[in-house]
């Protein structure tokens, strides 16, 4: 992944989850999960879970907090856990939990992406540079972004396809893909009767 340079006028940002672009954050409350029949408040969390595989009692911890901000910092005090190859499989990890959100809150979260137009996403984070971009001076960002990214390829193909081409998603080809010691299944868009010959491959 390359730093890019976002100009301002074609940029929709987000940093809080107040503000008008907030729900594109994976901190965002609205957007609630379903795996394995596991009720997950959000996007973060299911990310964090999925650092600790070999851990139940660590996804637990982290899944049960009262917010995404909890559940990160309870992620953090168990690095030393983290489950082998996360560097190399971590924006691949990213890609499937907002594939996930998108596809258990369709209407909502399409709705959002969509009304971002032709704009660049952006995630603004004067701290982070690889998920998303820091502002310079004259307000444009400067970044990997790559969260951005991740939202603005699964808008394209959102666009394209559908909902069909969300209508379930599969896990991950990785070793070991768990979640509180059971094989992550397939995450399917439930109000709607499912075909299940359709599913994404944005990866």
């Amino acid at each position: 992944m390359s730093y890019r340079l976002y100009l301002f006028h074609n940029t929709v940002s987000f940093r809080k989850t107040t503000e008008k672009w907030g729900g594109l954050s994976n901190m965002a409350k609205g957007y609630p999960l379903l795996v394995n029949g596991i009720p997950i408040q959000s996007s973060e969390i299911l990310y964090q879970a999925c650092r600790y595989p070999d851990y139940p009692d660590i996804q637990k911890a982290i899944i049960t907090q009262g917010n995404p901000y909890e559940a990160k910092q309870t992620a953090r005090s168990f690095e030393a856990k983290t489950r082998a190859g996360w560097e190399k499989n971590r924006v691949s990890v990213m890609k499937w939990c907002v594939c996930v959100k998108l596809c258990q809150n369709w209407e909502s979260f399409f709705a959002l992406l969509d009304s971002t137009g032709e704009h660049d996403i952006v995630e603004h984070s004067e701290k982070d540079q690889f998920w998303g971009a820091s502002k310079d001076s004259e307000g444009n960002f400067y970044g990997m972004n790559v969260l951005g990214r991740i939202l603005m390829d699964a808008r394209d193909v959102a666009r394209k396809k559908g909902l069909s081409g969300f209508a379930t998603i599969p896990p991950l080809p990785l070793d070991r893909f768990l979640l509180l010691g059971e094989q992550i299944r397939d995450v399917t868009f439930s109000p709607l009767p499912m075909n299940s010959g359709q599913s994404l491959s944005l990866f």
